[in-house]
């Protein structure tokens, strides 16, 4: 007598999951839905990787190079220039004593 409401509730136990294996069409709606999207998804995916390996590498470094690069340039051209307006400044200085020289002391 034990054993038989042992096996009435084993039986149910095994009827309670052979009931639920109807698919809902709701949820099998939902799952095709998903999928689809999943899908989608892994087209974009791929496209976008496929873009990537287009995509130039970075050059911010060598960019940042040239332009430390072109900033002493410029800071030597400065210096040039203000080196020859200097040298200009002198030579007119040296002319212009010349010039008195020669007044002081025409030569025939």
């Amino acid at each position: 007598m034990t054993s038989r409401p042992i096996r009435l509730i084993a039986s149910c136990l095994l009827l309670i999951p052979l009931s639920s294996c109807k698919d809902d069409p709701i949820l099998v709606r939902k799952r095709e839905e998903q999928r689809a999207e999943i899908s989608r998804l892994e087209v974009e995916v791929a496209a976008l990787e496929a873009r990537l390996k287009d995509v130039p590498p970075d050059r911010s470094k060598e960019l940042a190079d040239s332009r430390a690069v072109a900033e002493t340039q410029q800071a030597e051209i400065r210096k040039l220039e203000m080196q020859a307006a200097d040298l200009e400044a002198r030579k007119k200085e040296l002319e212009a004593k010349l010039a008195d020289q020669r007044l002081k002391f025409p030569t025939r």
